[in-house]
């Protein structure tokens, strides 16, 4: 037991790190549940399309609207405490979610802003959280550390917590959104056992502007860190263009049920975590620019053969190798960008990054129904590996960068 404990969180990555890893793996899975939880609460109440889609936006429109304004205060206040408070208003905010579906009083309204409260506690919660791993772990060791981090948040949040959702929710509404709750707690008392080392004290001068356009600067300033906001914009507007379609791909080309597609995607994850275990051979073996071409490379390709194919294995083969790849790179960009930016820069460039990144999934969302609805499903395939091909072509030199930031290090 002590030596599968080692293995998972090696006594070299510190026990701050081990704290963090529990936290992440209790709001992980807590969020999982949320996953199949809240889909299923909004569809028992209406089965208007538009009404069910805007549940998923109410929780995707805190990080359009804060995003900047998070990375901002992530770096002007206590950041454990921040990710505190806002795992503690999530379990605050779902809790009465339960109680109001155990009195049978919720509706849509009230769905709504449930929904829009959690997506702007995961604003600065998450970003916060993203900047922990540099200032706790060994710099030799960041990347097995991220390869970790993104592996626990596959298997919590992408395998266990939506079918766990699901069957809490067909026991009792109120028991999902109860076991959220306890979960969020959870990971609370589980953070606040983390010790941080002192940080710099931030500039007091600069309005709250300032000091986000700051950010932003210094980003566009700093060519590997803007290859990586440019590489993780476009390539998640090719991959938006999909995603969203990935079900009527399973049902009219591949011709699965529910069931079938829920194990299709589930090959995403798994190649994930497979990835995720991998990472650190990978990261010895090969430099960073290497891995992030390779991974993009095929990934361009994925595009085209999921729309060259037609056999649901050799589908759930494609993504079991995306999956692979969504680790790797997921966790190499996340480590070189840690290791670029200035420690009391991390949240404002972690802000900048990831509206970019969700940004172009959104962007990518809407060109990719309306391409299918013009031309067809497989249509939608083939824009999103034209769009790879032209932007990996775009990018494909600049990548040689974001090695050469990995060495150097945080510049001002």
């Amino acid at each position: 037991m002590l030596s599968a404990v080692e293995r998972l969180l090696p006594a070299a990555l510190g026990r701050n790190f081990r704290w963090l890893f529990l936290s992440a793996a209790s709001t992980n899975l807590a969020d999982g549940i949320l996953l199949a939880a809240g889909p299923l609460m909004v569809a028992s109440l209406t089965r208007d399309p538009f009404a069910v889609a805007m549940a998923v936006f109410a929780q995707r429109l805190p990080w359009l609207l804060f995003g900047l304004l998070a990375g901002t205060v992530v770096d002007r206040v206590d950041r454990r405490r921040l990710v505190m408070a806002a795992d503690g208003l999530r379990a605050l905010v779902i809790g009465a979610l339960a109680l109001a579906v155990a009195t049978d009083q919720v509706g849509l309204a009230l769905l709504y802003a449930v929904f829009f409260a959690v997506g702007t506690a995961e604003t600065f919660a998450d970003n916060a959280t993203s900047t922990f791993t540099v200032t706790i772990v060994p710099r030799a060791h960041l990347g097995a550390a991220n390869a970790r981090i993104f592996g626990n948040a596959m298997v919590t949040n992408q395998m266990i917590g939506p079918p766990l959702g699901a069957a809490l929710f067909a026991v009792a509404g109120w028991l999902a959104f109860g076991g959220y709750a306890v979960l969020a707690l959870l990971g609370v008392a589980l953070i606040s056992r983390m010790r941080l080392p002192d940080r710099m004290a931030p500039p007091a001068t600069g309005t709250i502007r300032e000091r986000t356009r700051e950010g932003a600067v210094w980003l566009w300033r700093h060519p590997p860190v803007r290859t990586l906001a440019l590489m993780i914009t476009v390539f998640n507007v090719t991959f938006g263009a999909v995603i969203g379609l990935y079900v009527l791909y399973a049902q009219e080309r591949l011709g699965l049920g529910e069931v079938g597609f829920g194990v299709l995607m589930s090959m995403i994850a798994v190649g994930a975590v497979l990835g995720a275990g991998l990472y650190s051979v990978l990261e010895r073996r090969f430099r960073y620019a290497t891995l992030l071409r390779a991974g993009l490379v095929l990934e361009t390709l994925s595009h085209a053969a999921l729309a060259l194919n037609r056999s649901e294995w050799v589908a759930g083969l494609i993504l079991f190798l995306f999956g692979i790849h969504a680790a790797v790179w997921g966790t190499t960009s996340t480590t070189v960008r840690q290791l670029a930016v200035p420690e009391q820069m991390l949240g404002r460039v972690t802000s900048v990054y990831l509206l970019g990144s969700l940004g172009g999934i959104s962007i990518g969302t809407l060109i990719g129904g309306a391409v299918a609805a013009q031309w067809g499903l497989l249509a939608a395939f083939w824009f999103a590996f034209a769009g790879s091909l032209l932007a990996l072509l775009w990018l494909w030199g600049p990548m040689r960068y974001v090695a050469r930031a990995a060495e150097v290090g945080p510049q001002a």
